[in-house]
């Protein structure tokens, strides 16, 4: 790797695979914790949604208060260090069960993230930056993007594993560590990068920040507000409201970064605000893996193994043992919508709801038990194909550059919403295989979901970071990153909008339909633009 690619690719790719490690094990158990009725917080679907939804909304969208900052003052390592430490810490106090403690950790993941997240995309697309390896950006993001998988992929196991033995607190508590050792591995490195860690300083033409604060920062809190108290939600819930509502000086500051730039940057600086509009609808349907695909996990699949399997399961401890007998639990209806009187749980004596829409042929004896691998694994899928197929899209693009076929990167944004367009098309398939939920059907379907959506993953995601590197004006590549970061923030917040309707939609295959339409309407748009946006590239690259 050393010998193609510069030397603190390795340090950032391990960095950044420890990182994603502690996230994407929070987010594997997030939900599944909110909605556990005797050890979490017995949420329903819709509130549990709705509480993911804006949570990952505000993790992307601090990168751009982190991104600003490093430019400016702080430069990229402090910027990451600082982040760093904050979201070990945040994860750590998630493992306390109490909503206070709960809220203030979210609050640490969050403004951590912004921290770390654009910051450490930015100093690797900086280290490219030279003659010798700048060719090579977008494979180095390719690689980068397998990184951040590996550490997504592994994650799951030792969550449920944790979770089974000791609870959800000491899973939480792992995530933290987890952080904690990619700082290790990242201040280890600092040699290889610290010539690429450039503070810009403030520039002629750049917003002064007391304007910032004046004119973005605090009329996102004013309009935050505003959204939380407006009666009779415009948007479906009040954090909803103030979440749309508070990004609209966001989004003006981003405006305001075009219409003030120089005459040589306005084109690049539109072009990748018009590729951050286009993608927000991917983020959407995309960010649903830890909302709505969770719940078809837990509810929609056959997660039972037998013999061998379930005995290699149980002993590593990525199952659990359910028995087939009548007890007090938690009352659902037929479509598996936890029943409330206020706050309150309703019960009933019934057969675990598990057992619900298992075909009757394999329904246990009465007083026998059933190992059933935990739902999170199931969060392992998808970046379990991003590790299997980023050497076969890297090998593909690299085979097609040799060949002065390579597709733009633009292009490879566009075709990369198609195809996730398509994945939605499986579901559709899964839900029409289950008779609408009323049977469960096999975990192939989530296979063959996430393989499709991780083929337009990876024609996409790595891609904008990389875009971003390319065409950014140096003065503010990490407030671009940021800007990247800011609309995957809008989509997952909407993600959690659509995940909150799950239950409205009484046909499942019409709510996984509605999310292909909207990304083939994100298509259209990208194709549409593909020809100015090849112009503005070929220009500025």
């Amino acid at each position: 790797m050393t010998k193609k690619h510069p030397s603190g690719l390795p340090f950032l790719f391990l960095s950044e695979m420890w990182e994603r490690f502690g996230y994407y094990l929070m987010i594997g158990i997030f939900t599944l914790y909110l909605k556990d009725v005797k050890e979490g917080f017995a949420m329903t679907e819709a509130e549990a949604s709705d509480l993911y939804g804006t949570f990952i909304a505000l993790v992307f969208l601090t990168p751009f208060l982190g991104g600003l900052i490093a430019d400016r003052y702080w430069g990229y390592t402090k910027s990451i260090v600082v982040g760093g430490v904050m979201m070990g810490l945040g994860y750590c106090l998630m493992s306390i069960h109490h909503l206070t403690a709960l809220y203030a950790g979210m609050s640490l993941v969050i403004f951590g993230n912004g921290f770390f997240k654009p910051n450490i995309s930015t100093l690797l697309g900086n280290i490219y930056s030279t003659d010798q390896y700048k060719e090579k950006k977008d494979e180095g993001y390719n690689i980068f993007y397998m990184g951040i998988n590996i550490g997504a992929f592994i994650c799951n196991f030792l969550g449920a594993a944790l979770q089974i033995m000791l609870g959800w607190g000491w899973a939480f508590m792992a995530a933290g560590i987890g952080m904690f050792i990619g700082l290790i591995v990242f201040l280890s490195g600092k040699k290889h990068y610290q010539g690429f860690d450039v503070k810009k300083g403030v520039q002629p033409g750049d917003m002064p920040m007391l304007k910032i604060v004046g004119l973005v920062l605090l009329p996102a809190v004013v309009f935050g507000v505003i959204g939380w108290m407006i009666p009779d939600n415009i948007f479906g819930s009040d954090s909803t409201d103030a979440f749309i509502l508070s990004c609209i000086p966001v989004i003006y500051f981003y405006g305001n970064l075009y219409f003030t730039a120089k005459k040589e940057e306005k084109g690049p600086i539109a072009a990748m605000l018009a590729i951050f509009a286009v993608v927000i609808l991917f983020w959407a349907v995309f960010k649903q893996n830890g909302s709505a695909l969770n719940t078809w996990a837990d509810r929609y699949t056959d997660r039972s193994v037998h013999g061998t399997t379930g005995e290699v399961f149980d002993a590593l401890k990525q199952s659990k043992k359910i028995t087939y007998s009548k007890d007090t639990v938690p009352l659902y209806d037929a479509a598996f919508r936890l029943q409330k009187e206020g706050s309150v749980v309703k019960e009933e004596v019934n057969y675990p709801v598990y057992f619900r829409n298992e075909h009757p042929d394999k329904l246990p004896k009465e007083g026998e038990s059933i190992n059933v691998w935990s739902t999170n694994l199931s969060q392992s899928i998808n970046p379990g194909w991003v590790i299997l197929l980023t050497p076969l899209v890297v090998a593909f693009f690299t085979w097609l550059r040799g060949r002065k076929k390579e597709p733009s990167t633009p292009a490879k944004i566009a075709y990369g919403l198609f195809v996730s367009a398509l994945s939605a098309l499986v579901m559709v398939a899964a839900a029409k295989a289950g008779h609408n939920g009323a049977e469960k059907v096999s975990v192939w379907w989530l296979f063959a979901t996430y393989g499709v959506v991780t083929i337009g993953e990876l024609f996409l995601s790595p891609m904008g970071l990389s875009l971003v590197s390319k065409l950014s004006p140096p003065r503010i590549t990490a407030l671009m990153m940021g800007g990247w970061f800011l609309s995957t923030s809008i989509g997952n917040k909407l993600s959690g909008v659509l995940a909150s309707m799950w239950d409205k939609y009484e046909d499942k295959s019409q709510f996984f339909l509605f999310n292909c339409f909207l990304l083939l309407v994100a298509t259209a748009i990208a194709f549409s633009m593909l020809r100015w946006l090849n112009k503005i590239f070929s220009q500025n690259t």
